[in-house]
């Protein structure tokens, strides 16, 4: 199977895949599975290529060095974390070494149905409930043997990306409402820091990172930037898929301070001025995700006291 016309590169160290090398990686490695059909998985995922293969797998490929981690990851923490949680997470069946040309690690996954979050949820609030299920338990998960966090990983302090972020406002001048957003963002930037124990965060619960069966809520993936830290980093769905009442139910559902509150904007506001410059000539899906969350955010600060 030929893939579709490819999308522009979004990483000057961006490596490109298609069907026949993926053909090639699995007759190479794992020939029981080379013959079953295969087919492109189209997103705007930002640093892995996804084939489906056959009803039940799916093959996972990095397009980027910085993200060849995430299966190891995955494969040291999903097993552990997922028979906590509430929603089903990624399955790693397999991992594949580089080769054919191709220079990463590979993976291959049980097949998680579903279309992402993006429009799909039939009933808001109900999905607020859920996700924050989903949350409280992951942050109730023990922490022990975690890596320790990395600076300006998820969960960290607002102070170690204020650099980021200035820049990023700067560089997207007059697209944006710059004023509006170095108000929240240094608003978020004084609220106190957190004081409590470091908890388990996803730190990317994006609509991409949320699959959607029947209008519910089924599954959670991506976890390559799972993390501990300040759990204030899950709030970013207040924003990025939710709106209204339902916004407020999550809010609610994990009983949220103000502090926290307005650094969970923080963090909402930070991954999408990061993503837009960066994104915004080769990635229109990232670039209308992240200019939705940001009007979500400037829009509640401006309608807070």
């Amino acid at each position: 199977m030929m893939r579709p016309m490819a999308r522009p590169k979004m990483h000057a160290e961006e490596v490109e895949t298609d069907a026949d090398l993926v053909r090639r990686l699995l007759a190479g490695q794992f020939p029981h599975w080379a013959d079953l059909p295969l087919e492109l998985v189209e997103s705007y995922g930002t640093d892995h290529d996804i084939y489906r293969l056959g009803d039940e797998l799916s093959v996972r490929l990095p397009r980027i060095a910085w993200a060849t981690g995430q299966a190891v990851k995955e494969a040291t923490w999903l097993p552990r974390l997922a028979p906590h949680l509430p929603l089903a997470v990624p399955v790693q069946l397999a991992r594949g070494e580089p080769g054919d040309g191709y220079p990463y690690a590979w993976s291959v996954y049980a097949w998680l149905p579903g279309e992402n979050a993006n429009a799909t949820i039939d009933d808001l609030d109900l999905a607020a409930v859920d996700l924050a299920g989903f949350v409280r338990a992951l942050r109730r998960i023990d922490t022990t043997d975690a890596h320790p966090r990395r600076p300006r990983s998820r969960g960290a302090p607002l102070a170690e990306l204020d650099e980021d972020v200035r820049r990023a406002i700067a560089e997207l001048g007059d697209r944006i409402d710059a004023g509006a957003a170095l108000r929240v963002w240094e608003e978020s930037l004084a609220a106190p820091a957190w004081d409590g124990e470091e908890l388990w965060v996803h730190g990317d619960l994006l609509p991409g990172n949320l699959l959607v069966v029947g209008g519910r809520l089924s599954a959670v993936i991506d976890f390559g930037c799972l993390n501990v830290g300040d759990p204030a980093c899950d709030l970013q769905p207040a924003w990025n898929v939710f709106a209204g009442s339902s916004r407020e139910r999550y809010r609610e559902e994990l009983d949220v301070d103000e502090a926290s509150w307005l650094r969970g904007r923080g963090w909402a506001l930070y991954q999408a001025v990061m993503a837009l410059p960066y994104y915004w000539d080769t990635n229109p899906g990232m670039v209308r995700q992240a200019s939705h969350a940001l009007r979500q955010v400037l829009a509640d600060g401006a309608d807070r006291p």
